[in-house]
């Protein structure tokens, strides 16, 4: 179990749920497939899945799986795949069909029903879809920590958290210096602090013309074509970086992290002997936790360090109606 992306917020007040309740909150929102005429649906499952133990007929996979201070997640969403062609297309049928049959015209209004009944009774036919979104609680650290790439994809997560336990404030971390600034300088230093080192890969952007921009990958971050662009007046916007020779990512200027990799880390377990994959299981989530720990102590203080959470709450999105069935 290795994260690939991170979004990560910042508990604005410990986390001191039981473990008992925890579980049994949850449990009001394990996942349910999609009824026919549900477009989507999301709720909890088990985060070991395959790794799960095997279970008598009474028992329930859990919803979480807690190691020391850190509580691993797992939401699955399933959507129903209904392309819109494939809407138009039927439409554009049923109308040609209509005006044969009857002699007339069919006008907008009339359409846009006929489009509507279409796409009712086509989507139970649909083919389904479901993916995984990964997160852990760091009690330890007071942070969420999200394996999505996109901030819609972290916020359906928490959206779905605070369904299922009521509230669940978090803040998106707010440094005391720009990311952006900070990651600059270390270009133009050609060093970066606090044990990281620069990769080899950069973007850069123009700050007077946010669409003018500049990716540069494969290549040396110390070469006089980065400094050129430094000197034109462009700024980091993201940058890749070694961190401890332990993992290597991109940090974002939003301190989102992509592309992140345990190499070395993912080698070393896998030469441990391990008797199921839970224990598996266990000794990854135990290696990424540990070391991320460490890797967000560094982060946040090459930045300044954060502000107080509690000033940027997180906004609650959900809509008046469920967001586990649309």
């Amino acid at each position: 179990m290795w994260f690939k992306n991170l979004r990560v917020f910042c508990l604005t007040q410990p986390f001191d749920l039981s473990f008992e309740d925890l579980e049994s909150q949850l449990a009001d929102n394990a996942f349910i497939p999609c009824a026919n005429y549900e477009k989507s649906r999301i709720g909890w499952v088990s985060p070991l899945g395959d790794a799960t133990p095997e279970l008598g007929e009474d028992q329930e996979p859990m919803l979480t799986h807690i190691v020391g201070d850190y509580i691993m997640l797992c939401a699955q969403k399933q959507e129903r795949l209904l392309p819109a062609s494939v809407v138009r297309e039927a439409t554009a049928e049923k109308v040609a069909e209509i005006e044969g049959r009857q002699a007339r015209k069919v006008y907008r209004k009339e359409k846009r029903e006929i489009q509507d009944n279409m796409y009712a009774s086509l989507l139970p036919r649909a083919f389904t879809r479901s993916t995984r979104t990964y997160a852990y609680i760091s009690r330890a650290d007071n942070l969420l920590v999200v394996d999505a790439i996109s901030a819609p994809k972290a916020e359906e997560f928490i959206n779905l958290l605070r369904d299922s336990l009521g509230s669940f404030p978090v803040a998106l971390p707010d440094s005391k210096r720009a990311p952006s600034d900070v990651m600059t300088r270390w270009l133009v230093d050609q060093k970066a602090t606090d044990k990281f080192e620069l990769h080899n890969e950069c973007e850069l952007f123009n700050p007077l013309d946010g669409s003018n921009l500049v990716r540069l990958k494969g290549q040396d971050l110390e070469s006089d074509e980065i400094k050129t662009h430094l000197e034109a007046g462009k700024r980091a916007k993201q940058l890749s970086v070694m961190w401890g020779n332990v993992l290597s990512c991109s940090i974002m200027e939003d301190l989102s992290i992509k592309r992140l990799r345990f190499d070395d880390i993912k080698e070393e377990s896998a030469s441990f002997e391990e008797e199921s994959p839970a224990q598996k299981f266990d000794q990854e989530f135990v290696l990424m936790t540990l070391e991320l720990s460490g890797f967000f102590k560094s982060l946040f203080n090459a930045f300044g360090g954060l502000e107080d959470p509690k000033n940027k709450i997180l906004p609650d999105n959900r809509n008046k109606e469920s967001d586990r069935a649309s």
